[in-house]
């Protein structure tokens, strides 16, 4: 477990991405997603809980992942829970809204998905483009639900190291690119590190193509997060109790190392 900034939240070093419980199209994984079914589903929350994971990662554009979260996790309190708003997908289409209208909007339909009264992480699901001027009345709308308690903590998953560091300013949390084959976010990381901020890592797995033919391997994608100060937690997206296992043993080893042999 690693203190998650200064949002006075622990999550586990692993946490789990959802996309592909909800949706199919739109991934840029290297096979094709079908939807696991509740069993896999559930096996894998309690391979997950059995390693000490404790963070969840949705949003509504993941499909039906949310709704799917809300219907199996009956121990809530156990779990952190981030969620995001701005973007919807909708037959193979993303569409982006971040007006603050729109963030209460989203916010009410996902705390009725997830069968939750709050959220722990609200974050920006940036387009790219919001990134280079955070518009003034969505910052305060994030603010505002983070004092009304509907959510504990707010950022961004950002796409650019440029937005990462103007998010400094008001994020609690941010969620950035680091693999073997992407270093360019590392500035921002010790910088959010020094200001207290947290962060989370996406596609440490590079996107599934971890472990392929002249790719790095698993060991290699996960040790450049988990050895980088100021990394508080991995999100990767599984539908593989399996696959979290042995996600989870390796990265034991590399803490209990201290490198990646």
């Amino acid at each position: 477990m690693r203190e998650l900034g200064k949002t006075g939240l622990s999550v586990s070093v692993l946490g789990l991405g959802t996309v592909k419980w909800g949706r199919t199209l739109g991934l840029k994984y290297p096979t094709p997603v079908t939807l696991p079914d509740d069993d896999e589903l559930n096996r894998l929350l309690r391979v997950a809980r059995d390693h000490g994971m404790n963070l969840i990662d949705t949003a509504p554009a993941y499909g039906i992942a949310e709704e799917r979260i809300g219907r199996l996790i009956d121990d809530r309190e156990s779990w952190v829970i981030a969620t995001k708003f701005g973007e919807q997908f909708t037959e193979g289409v993303s569409r982006f809204d971040f007006s603050s209208r729109a963030l209460r909007e989203s916010l009410d339909a996902s705390l009725r998905r997830l069968r939750t009264d709050r959220v722990d992480l609200l974050l920006v699901h940036s387009d790219g483009q919001v990134e280079h001027r955070f518009p003034h009345d969505l910052i305060e709308a994030l603010m505002k639900e983070r004092d009304a308690g509907r959510v504990r903590a707010i950022g961004i998953s950002s796409k650019t190291k440029e937005g990462g560091f103007a998010a400094l300013d008001w994020a609690d949390v941010l969620m950035v690119t680091l693999n073997p084959e992407y270093r360019e976010e590392v500035e921002l990381i010790r910088e959010a590190s020094r200001r207290g901020v947290g962060i989370l890592v996406k596609k440490a797995l590079l996107s599934g193509h971890g472990g392929g033919t002249a790719r790095p391997s698993i060991r290699e994608c996960l040790a450049t997060s988990l050895l980088e100060p100021g990394v508080s937690s991995i999100v990767i997206g599984s539908v593989s109790s399996t696959n979290v296992e042995n996600n989870a043993r390796i990265a034991d080893d590399i803490l209990a190392r201290g490198d990646a042999p």
